[in-house]
């Protein structure tokens, strides 16, 4: 029987993370943010695959920056606290969806700006393997369609020769709520194993498990994992080296076994075409380099957020503007420290033209 009792309190302490995020105008950024020197709280909710970074980001914070109450609940809650108006920005891996858009549009005008990559790990819990157990899309497919059910089946042992597999039986471990890292994770299945996409779909937030266990947000995919022997869970890099886990090389587009690093999760985002909405999804990047399982994240806010009426108000809009400029200046040189990539220099200056262009009635915000 798996204890899933400690899920929020795992990794990074609490969900609720109450950040001090330095947001004053950076020189690193393009976009200078208001003058206004006031304090302000922002509020925030969604991903928990970012809230190791915006914890980061406010453990470097200057003096003078801006308080940040953020919520891990995972993208799908954070979409819906923005729509709901009971935060001042959401947060998601994936870009919304046509839907999502037609309901945000009911309040005010939809900007998704992308602030990082990461990325995602297929970690395990099997005393006796080290990491870099090698598998494909296919294979971790049927683990999570519950076709492989111990380790040493022949599938995993002909991607791993000379490896000694033991027939502990595996037990899966997905999200249970409406995950962006979910849809990151299952994206790339969709898009490598024809059997997935037939009986399961397209990359989900939340995708009908055909197997497995359910826990919330990373933290709990990552304690589950870690109190389950034969367990195997995804989870964001950061979390998985919280927890000193083992985790796969997977198998790319190219034919190469990748392990995730910062240098191949930013190859995965090579030669990304990003739309005019900016929201852009890597799943089975090309590059030869490239972990295959790399997810982006979004802020996802208003682009007038007084007339939408978010709860801070003005203050708070340009709290907001303040946050996303240290985020794309300074923040993006020290995401490493969190086990992030920063984004490619095409994709950054497209995200900092999104906050140039961020308004309080009317009125620009930068």
């Amino acid at each position: 029987m798996i204890n899933l009792q400690k899920t929020a309190a795992t990794v990074l302490g609490v969900a609720a993370l109450s950040l001090l995020v330095a947001a004053c105008g950076s020189s690193n950024s393009t976009t200078s943010g208001t003058t206004n020197s006031a304090s302000a709280t922002i509020s925030g909710a969604g991903s928990t695959f970012a809230a190791p970074v915006y914890e980061q980001w406010g453990a470097s914070g200057s003096p003078s920056g801006v308080t940040v109450n953020y919520q891990a609940v995972g993208s799908g809650a954070g979409i819906t606290a923005l729509e709901s108006k009971t935060v001042d920005f959401g947060a998601s891996d994936p870009p919304l969806k046509a839907e999502e858009e037609a309901a945000l549009g009911k309040v005010g005008e939809p900007v998704q700006i992308p602030m990082f990559l990461g990325a995602i790990t297929v970690s395990y819990n099997l005393p006796g393997v080290k990491s870099g157990l090698k598998l494909d899309g296919t294979t971790i497919a049927d683990i999570y369609l519950g076709n492989i059910k111990t380790w040493n089946d022949p599938a995993i042992a002909a991607l791993n020769p000379g490896v000694t597999l033991p027939s502990t039986p595996i037990t899966v471990i997905h999200r249970s709520d409406s995950s962006g890292t979910s849809a990151g994770f299952t994206g790339f299945l969709a898009a490598v194993d024809p059997e997935w996409l037939k009986k399961v779909g397209p990359g989900s937030k939340e995708p009908a498990w055909p197997t497995g266990t359910g826990a919330k947000g990373n933290a709990g995919v990552a304690g589950a994992v870690e109190q389950t022997t034969g367990a195997v869970g995804y989870v964001e890099q950061a979390y998985a080296l919280q927890h000193n886990f083992t985790y796969a090389s997977v198998k790319n587009k190219a034919g190469n076994f990748v392990a995730p690093t910062l240098a191949s999760t930013s190859a995965a985002a090579e030669g990304i075409e990003v739309p005019a909405n900016l929201g852009f999804k890597i799943k089975n990047p090309s590059s030869p380099q490239a972990y295959p399982i790399t997810s982006q994240t979004f802020v996802v806010l208003y682009k007038d957020m007084c007339k939408a009426g978010v709860p801070g108000g003005k203050t708070a809009a340009e709290g907001v503007v303040k946050f996303l400029d240290y985020g794309l200046g300074a923040g993006q040189s020290i995401l490493s420290k969190a086990d992030y990539a920063a984004l490619p220099a095409a994709i950054l200056a497209k995200s900092k033209e999104a906050v140039g262009g961020l308004e309080c009635e009317g009125s620009p915000l930068s």
